[in-house]
């Protein structure tokens, strides 16, 4: 098809989309460049992995594997950055410092679920912060395995979140313009997300707060569903919440898996934004003007409870020119978020509460809510 032939609308969206994801991938790809040295220099913020990506020589690639591997790596967060920005060694530019880079101090290869589970039981009982809690963070669209790995540690480490930090890695293309290949891949990751959920329970650990971004997002609710089917509410208990941020899901499916969850875990909290591009470029794509990640009008989930928070008013951080990651790469945002996690209440199941805190409007449609965030005066 020649674009000259189409018409003018559909051209300017296509091209557009073209111009963003260019310029999303071309700073190259991230890597896992090991530094054990950098552990007397960096914050250490160990991170578990569960992946159904392919480990081969020593790496996690972008191809998909049937089943589970496991690993464990302690992530160095440099001391010279701001909140927010995450700086990796990329493969153009293989220089290394660790005063501003992200690296790995130490990496461990995990043999099966058993050893996964006693990892993460062992994890918590040593946990320095002295929660019984996991934080199970789920990527998104375009994300290659060192930038999940190190966007893990980043959000551990910025949001002060209590507990142990676990990394769900699916076989995301870690492409610009893979993104039919992940949404697939994000189904495909399905199984391998519920048998996770299933060996962190098995750690018992107080509670699991699950973190899912972009097209993690709908990975997530459909695991949770999952869950809800085969009977295992025992697993659904030790969820003590649950936080999409930008979710790439379409509306009015977001609302079928939420109505087959019922009820949800909590609290239930959705990070949106109207200047978020990504989810403007990706609801173009299907023909709607909005997806779930930048929905316009509360009273599409009023009858679900759900917590909306809305970082319209923020801009994205360091390499976010999308505006798809503001909630953790805003300084701002992340300043006014880490009250959340000083008073921990996102563990204790209270969304008005939690959300009175926070400077903003709050609105309230019969059982959701919706929080309007304002940046503070520095």
């Amino acid at each position: 098809m020649d674009l000259r032939d189409g018409p003018a609308p559909f051209r300017v969206r296509f091209l557009g989309l073209v111009v963003c994801l260019v310029l999303v991938g071309c700073a190259g790809r991230a890597v896992v460049t090991l530094v054990p040295e950098a552990a007397q220099i960096g914050a250490i913020e160990p991170v578990l992995i569960a992946s159904t990506r392919t480990f081969e020589d020593g790496q996690f690639t972008g191809e998909r594997f049937e089943g589970l591997n496991y690993a464990a790596y302690d992530v160095s967060i440099p001391p010279i950055r701001t909140a927010g920005e995450v700086t990796p060694v990329r493969e153009r530019n293989p220089r290394v410092d660790v005063e501003r880079q992200f690296v790995v101090t130490e990496a461990e290869q995990i043999e099966g679920s058993n050893r996964f589970q006693s990892a993460v039981a062992r994890a918590l009982r040593d946990n320095r912060g002295g929660a019984n809690d996991v934080m199970l963070y789920v990527h998104g669209y375009n994300v290659g395995f060192a930038d999940g790995l190190f966007r893990t540690a980043q959000i551990q480490h910025d949001l002060n979140v209590p507990g142990v930090a676990v990394h769900y890695s699916w076989p995301s293309a870690g492409h610009p313009l893979g993104y039919a290949y992940d949404r697939d891949s994000a189904m495909f990751a399905r199984d391998g997300l519920e048998q996770v959920l299933r060996d962190v329970a098995a750690a018992r650990p107080d509670n699991i707060v699950v973190v899912a971004h972009s097209l993690g997002s709908s990975l997530t609710m459909e695991a949770l569903r999952q869950l809800r089917i085969s009977g295992r509410d025992d697993v659904l208990a030790r969820i003590g919440g649950v936080i999409l941020m930008s979710p790439d899901i379409d509306i009015d499916l977001f609302r079928s898996q939420a109505m087959r969850l019922d009820p949800l875990p909590q609290p239930f909290v959705i990070f949106t934004s109207e200047r978020d591009r990504a989810l403007r470029l990706s609801a173009s794509i299907t023909g709607q003007q909005n997806r779930l990640g930048n929905i316009a009008e509360l009273e599409d989930v009023a009858d679900l409870d759900v917590t909306l928070i809305d970082v319209s008013e923020f801009s994205g951080g360091s390499g976010d020119g999308l505006n798809h990651s503001t909630a953790v790469t805003s300084p701002a945002a992340i300043q006014l978020l880490r009250r959340l996690s000083e008073v921990n209440l996102a563990l204790e199941g209270d969304a008005a509460r939690q959300v009175g805190l926070l400077p903003g409007t709050v609105l309230t449609v019969r059982n959701a809510t919706q929080v309007i965030l304002q940046p503070t005066a520095p």
